[in-house]
């Protein structure tokens, strides 16, 4: 049974643009608001934008880098502590078990990949000690040297120098958010650490938009972890201080848990996990993407409800749709922009609805 009482937070994934970069201002078009007042109001919903948000920038110092939202806008809202650039260290055993992050699209048959990370994590050799990342990255190094005849030698040669190689690939792109230490001034977090604090109605928004595909895994990744571990019971924070429910939202969710996902891909593995066990802990994930029938089975086998918009005809042919009535068939290719068909095993029958436009400022 649901209780009223119930908390929430949200954490949501801005992968496009600045869509997601605005949502606590309120939407300035007079002619929308008109549009929206009637709907707001027979649902008896305040005409407000989202509140408590604070947003995440991926740190650079130039501040855009990373990210496609205004100079002067990510100066303002670090200034006024609505936003905040997140870091990666590498300090401590925790920033090593997100190693494996980086390399989630990347095809480990042998589980060469994963016992290369195993043997880091366990401070196997030099890696003892290690933290910083400039000295893990000199200690990887020597692990690809021919004459390496040290700790790790059971490992090949050959399979070290391609694991440096492809770090090495992910590292770089995003060098400035891989660094040595916070700071001093509050505005540099990490994200594991604000999502270990998340109080209720929290709106947290991450910014992975200007990021490359492997980098907006590993943050994404990241941040499912830190969720998950903190519902677990990880954090030393009381029950009752935990919102009962975390909402995650995140597009493009076929970059993670699609057919064509490495079956070794840890991200995957938490996907999984989350909606095959999520319910239970509280964990609620809102995916979206352009083809349902790309998404792995157990993903959308675990899926509550399901909202489908506008497709094409070859989508509908898919086995996704084996079941849906000809008549919804038809209506899916000519639905408009906002309009949706929701399935769920509490109704009969599949509901078309639509929904209003956003009341944030969404057109910036």
């Amino acid at each position: 049974m649901r209780n009223d009482d119930e908390s929430v937070a949200f954490i949501m994934m801005n992968v496009k643009g600045t869509d997601l970069l605005k949502i606590d201002e309120l939407n300035e078009r007079q002619n929308e608001l008109d549009l929206i007042r009637p709907i707001y109001e027979k649902l008896d919903l305040e005409m407000s934008a989202f509140k408590q948000v604070s947003y995440y920038y991926p740190y650079s110092k130039d501040y855009t880098s990373y990210t496609y939202e205004k100079v002067s806008t990510i100066k303002d809202r670090l200034d006024s502590h609505k936003a905040y650039q997140y870091k990666y260290l590498f300090e401590n055993d925790e920033d090593k078990e997100c190693l494996d992050l980086l390399f989630a699209n990347v095809d480990d048959p042998n589980d060469t990949i994963e016992s290369i990370i195993d043997y880091i994590i366990s401070n196997g050799g030099k890696f003892n000690g290690v933290e910083c990342w400039d000295d893990f990255k000199s200690v990887l190094y020597e692990q690809t040297q021919s004459k390496n005849t040290g700790a790790g030698k059971e490992i090949s040669v050959l399979s070290w120098r391609k694991f440096y190689r492809l770090f090495n690939k992910s590292f770089h792109k995003c060098r400035q958010m891989f660094t040595e230490q916070l700071g001093t001034d509050g505005k540099s977090v990490r994200l594991r650490d604000k999502i270990s604090k998340i109080k209720k109605n929290d709106v947290m928004v991450i910014d992975i938009a200007k990021l490359d595909e492997e980098s907006q895994g590993f943050v994404f990744g990241d941040v499912m972890r830190a969720v998950y571990n903190l519902k677990l019971g990880s954090s030393e924070r009381p029950d009752e201080e935990i919102p009962d429910r975390i909402i995650i939202f995140i597009d493009e969710l076929n970059k993670y848990a699609s057919n064509d996902v490495p079956k070794s891909s840890p991200i995957l593995h938490q996907l999984l996990d989350i909606t095959e066990r999520g319910r239970s802990l509280g964990i609620v994930l809102f995916g979206a993407e352009q083809f349902v029938s790309d998404i792995h089975k157990r993903v959308k086998g675990n899926c509550a409800t399901q909202a489908f918009g506008r497709t094409n005809a070859i989508e509908i042919t898919k086995e996704d749709f084996r079941f849906v009535p000809s008549v919804y068939k038809t209506m899916l290719t000519r639905l408009k922009q906002g309009e949706y068909i929701i399935q769920n095993p509490v109704f009969r029958s599949m509901l078309n609805i639509n929904f209003p436009l956003p009341i944030y400022k969404y057109y910036e």
